[in-house]
């Protein structure tokens, strides 16, 4: 049977990096809220079937592309993760949570699963990446029995793959994968003490530092969808027979 796969790379939007008040100045980084669809096309699919997604953060759309199976592009739109997560004027602090709510809809006109990947990383004061901060310290408050699948497998501290375990019916939206974000507060308390005369004066380790997280979603439609994950992701899924819901092997 012959398929089709469309991928769309999301370019990169702002991060809110790590500041101020605990490291000294403050640093931009970067984040991507990336979209990728795949439409898998079975000689017994409907036509003029379209599929398509939207990632929400706390409740408002942050990226979406819907694609139609007559090859065209609808409804695409892009935006900025964590752009409002600070009050105005407010400095990013280590060791504070942070309300952070990432979840998914389904903005196309067929029922989907869907698959998010988070990867969280680090930047030096050069904007180079850096592997001597663990990702561990980028801490994501993931909501267990919100319907998420956590495939262990595929995730690394840096790299958190998720699973939506319930078919979405076009316009719905699954439950909120996290609900917070917070940055360890050991990345402040790295500090060495210089004395120039009678002024101490304080170096912090990781001033300049910044965090990024990236978001990559995925949509299979729900038709043949074992056949259809395990072409597009590669994974081995079970899905019932009704195709409202899928559990890893």
């Amino acid at each position: 049977m012959r398929k089709k796969r469309r991928s769309f790379p999301k370019k990169s939007a702002l991060l809110l990096g790590v500041s101020a008040i605990l490291l000294i100045g403050s640093s931009i980084g970067s984040t991507r809220a990336a979209l990728t669809y795949y439409s898998e096309d079975y000689a017994a699919q409907v036509d003029m079937s379209s599929i398509g997604v939207t990632l929400l953060e706390n409740g408002e759309a942050v990226s979406s592309r819907d694609y139609t199976e007559d090859g065209a592009w609808t409804g695409e739109s892009e935006g900025v993760l964590l752009e409002n997560l600070l009050g105005e004027g407010e400095k990013f602090t280590p060791g504070k949570t942070y309300d952070e709510e990432i979840s998914v809809q389904n903005s196309g006109n067929i029922d989907t699963f869907v698959r998010v990947i988070l990867t969280k990383s680090w930047k030096d004061d050069g904007g180079a990446k850096d592997t001597t901060l663990s990702p561990d310290l980028i801490e994501l408050g993931l909501n267990e029995g919100s319907g998420w699948i956590q495939a262990d497998v595929e995730s690394s501290p840096e790299r958190v793959v998720l699973y939506y375990s319930r078919a979405l019916a076009p316009g719905e939206s699954t439950e909120a994968l996290c609900d917070s974000i917070r940055i360890d507060e050991s990345i402040a308390q790295d500090v060495e003490e210089v004395r120039e005369g009678n002024t101490i004066r304080y170096i912090y380790k990781y001033d300049g530092y910044s965090f990024a997280l990236d978001a990559e979603v995925d949509a299979v439609q729900t038709h043949n969808a074992e056949d259809a994950i395990k072409s597009a992701w590669g994974v081995d899924v079970t899905v019932s027979d009704d195709e409202t819901t899928l559990s890893l092997q």
